[in-house]
């Protein structure tokens, strides 16, 4: 969640990986995306655009 604090924009998984230095595997990157795809089905994060997820903002 510190990563989409500092964030001014949307990230994709791919940039949520480099921010908390994690290999780039492919199967890496896709655990990520579906754990952002579960944050975003319970409200925590929005998902802007397909494979976008921010924070949202009041």
């Amino acid at each position: 969640m510190a990563v989409f604090t500092a964030a001014d924009h949307p990230l994709r998984a791919r940039q949520v990986c480099e921010a908390m230095d994690v290999a780039f595997s492919p199967n890496n990157i896709n655990n990520v995306r579906l754990k952002l795809k579960r944050l975003a089905g319970r409200g925590i994060l929005t998902e802007t655009e397909p494979g976008l997820f921010t924070q949202p903002r009041p």
